[in-house]
């Protein structure tokens, strides 16, 4: 069995420092209240959103991986991405615990959204997209292309987890302190592992000009998503009700803008900036995190450290 090295070497394909470590956690919902960042109804609504947005794609992006992993002829990224594969299983049962133990018990109508999120990976973005069987000869540049869009999306998952580590704002009124950990130790594993999708792109032949052109599909369909999902969780709370929030209504991304300036959630400009290193030629994923930040915060995470250190299933 190859040995796999602790550090990255100058001619691996993987930028990784170090071996990933999947964390097996669990948390406990009992007291989590449904406005877990007290007097923020807006900012709880909003990033509740995620649950329901990562379970579907986060076990697409195992797949997907799994399907990768015949292709790769690096051992230190092969490990990184089997590695990710168990994180990212774990992410994925972590926020559907969220749906199933949190906002259901709180009375949410969850299953509107989690059906598009389920589409969109299970049927528009399957082996066979809406049943259309995929010639054999383009099945490998339909697999690159999707690692790409996984790659935009860890591009914007790690620059969230950095907001999820740095905002103290959260903690200054008194926010929930499971929901907090639940956030900040799924961000900073984003911030642990943020340059394995883009090295297992390259890997495969991913260039930068169809980067450039899946950047432009992704971001604002993440974006529209998610405010998309915030707005019908809004509209179940009777004191939005009557605003009947849209995605497709301006007063939906005005109020988004007006709640930032709490500092509970980022500005829609400047999430929407923060994806702009990834179109650029040099992108470098090392840059866009630190490490040693992360794992600073995994180290005292209350979940991470009462999880034992035993290595997941990877999921087929």
């Amino acid at each position: 069995m190859a040995v796999i090295p602790l550090l990255k070497n100058k001619s691996s394909a993987s930028n990784t420092e170090g071996r990933l470590i999947p964390r097996k956690v669990q948390f406990d919902w009992a007291e989590t209240p449904l406005e877990w960042i007290p007097g923020q109804p807006f900012a709880s609504h909003f990033i509740n959103e995620i649950n329901m947005i990562l379970p579907a794609g986060e076990f697409w992006f195992c797949r997907l991986y799994n399907k990768a992993l015949p292709y790769v002829t690096d051992d230190k990224l092969r490990d990184d991405i089997q590695m990710f594969i168990r994180q990212e299983a774990m992410h994925a049962r972590a926020h559907g615990g969220a749906i199933a133990e949190y906002l259901k018990a709180h009375g949410i109508e969850t299953e509107r959204n989690t059906k598009i999120m389920e589409w969109l990976f299970e049927d528009l973005l399957a082996d066979n997209p809406l049943g259309v069987k995929t010639p054999k000869l383009l099945e490998k540049r339909w697999l690159v292309f999707r690692l790409g869009i996984i790659a935009a999306v860890e591009h914007m998952t790690c620059v969230l987890g950095n907001y999820a580590l740095d905002n103290t704002k959260w903690d200054e009124v008194g926010a929930d302190p499971v929901l907090l950990d639940l956030l900040r130790w799924h961000g900073a594993e984003e911030v642990e592992h943020r340059s394995v999708a883009f090295d297992l792109y390259q890997h495969l032949g991913g260039g930068y000009i169809s980067r450039y052109y899946l950047s432009t599909i992704v971001v604002p369909m993440v974006i529209g998503l998610w405010t998309d999902g915030a707005a019908h969780l809004m509209n179940q709370d009777p004191r939005f009700a009557n605003e009947k929030l849209s995605v497709w209504k301006p007063k939906m991304w005005l109020r988004w803008a007006k709640e930032s300036k709490s500092g509970h959630l980022p500005h829609p400009l400047k999430l929407a900036a923060w994806q702009l290193p990834f179109f650029s030629p040099w992108y470098d994923p090392v840059k866009e995190g630190s490490t040693e930040k992360a794992l600073a915060y995994l180290n005292n995470s209350p979940a991470a450290a009462a999880a034992a250190q035993t290595p997941l299933t990877a999921v087929k």
